[in-house]
């Protein structure tokens, strides 16, 4: 019985130390993060999004060649992507309708991938 006391007050000794923070004399960073102020506000529409879970960002750069947007769909004829273990090549990538506006077939880009079971999802483009 003795045991099971002192094992029961281990774990409360334990479960209470978790919530403590802890004592060092490197004073230790603390989140300095604000709200958003005037400077901060802006146009986001081509900033990338965090990648979803699963999934791996990308960088590449290429040329646009066809553009579908009834379908949601940008093909480029692209440079190498390392990340992705691609060579260069003409591909088709999905992508949101807003990306599409800003584009036309013979515009020079760069853009961000997320890069989800084989296949691509432009999350952001930018022409050169």
């Amino acid at each position: 019985m003795k045991l099971y006391h002192l094992t029961v007050l281990g774990l409360a000794a334990m479960l209470a130390a978790c919530n403590q923070k802890a004592e060092t004399g490197t004073g230790a960073p603390t989140n300095t993060a604000s709200a958003p102020t005037a400077e901060m506000a802006g146009d986001t529409g081509n900033m990338a999004m965090p990648a979803e879970r699963g999934t791996k960002a990308a960088k590449g750069s290429g040329t646009v060649t066809a553009i579908d947007k009834a379908a949601g769909m940008i093909t480029l004829d692209h440079g190498p992507i390392p990340e992705a273990n691609w060579p260069a090549m003409t591909m088709a990538f999905t992508a949101k309708p807003a990306l599409l506006e800003t584009v036309k077939v013979g515009d020079e880009v760069t853009f961000d991938l997320a890069l989800k079971g084989g296949a691509g999802e432009v999350i952001a483009l930018v022409k050169n």
